[in-house]
């Protein structure tokens, strides 16, 4: 009876360390990409999963963004291909900017 019971626990504190050391972690990981990308705006450089740094021109949508890759060439991008947001571009609209702190 004891050894069933010893069986158990061990199997639900593996479970318990695989869900705080990888799952939660990459859930974290998956959240964080998921703000960055919904973020995107023109003006901001971004660096695709292929390696290619560009320029945001426009937003098209919600799942998608132009991109100048070199002066005069442009290419329409999956923004969830983003990996990375090397520089943030100009503040949209209807966000007012941060008044100076002098």
């Amino acid at each position: 009876m004891s050894e069933n019971l010893s069986f158990f626990i061990m199997i639900a504190a593996l479970f318990g360390i695989m869900y705080f050391f990888m799952i939660r972690p990459q859930q974290k990981r998956l959240r964080e990409h998921q703000e960055m990308v919904a973020a995107i705006r023109r003006g901001d450089t971004v660096v695709t999963a292929g390696g290619v740094i560009g320029k945001v021109t426009k937003v098209i949508d919600d799942h998608e963004a132009m991109v100048e890759i070199a002066e005069g060439v442009r290419v329409r991008i999956v923004k969830h291909t983003v990996t990375d947001v090397r520089t943030k571009g100009e503040p949209s609209a209807a966000t007012p900017p941060k008044p100076a702190n002098d």
